[in-house]
């Protein structure tokens, strides 16, 4: 299985082997949530995902890897208790904010309007 692994480059510097497979899935996913920034809405960041969970405006929640264990934790009862999906990004808050177009870390996003974009219904299950 190793002729599937592809080293990587993270923002960070440091190099991680990833399967053709996760990066196919990864760039899908970054071309959908830049399709979202442009013709959707989405709102970036800890609190503001946390009152569109409260207010039952979001419809998918996106958490980075490296965001703090309680956060996480408490974004997804949020999410369960509003019974929106939630998908757990594979690359780090740096990474996240780049497939936003952001010249920031995003820790969490909230989509709110899918706009052309078809994330909803064609997020890769992990």
């Amino acid at each position: 299985d190793l002729e599937n692994l592809t080293p990587t480059r993270s923002s960070c510097g440091d190099t991680k082997m990833v399967s053709k497979k996760q990066k196919k899935a990864q760039e899908s996913i970054n071309s959908r949530l830049t399709l979202v920034m442009k013709s959707g809405k989405a709102t970036l960041g800890y609190k503001s995902t946390l009152k569109t969970l409260r207010n039952g405006k979001a419809l998918l929640v996106l958490i980075a890897n490296n965001c703090p264990p309680l956060r996480k934790s408490e974004i997804e009862y949020y999410a369960m208790l509003a019974k929106t999906g939630v998908h757990h990004y594979t690359g780090n808050n740096i990474d996240l904010g780049t497939a936003c177009g952001k010249l920031f870390r995003v820790s969490c996003l909230s989509v709110t309007e899918q706009g052309d974009s078809d994330i909803l219904v064609s997020m890769p299950e992990e």
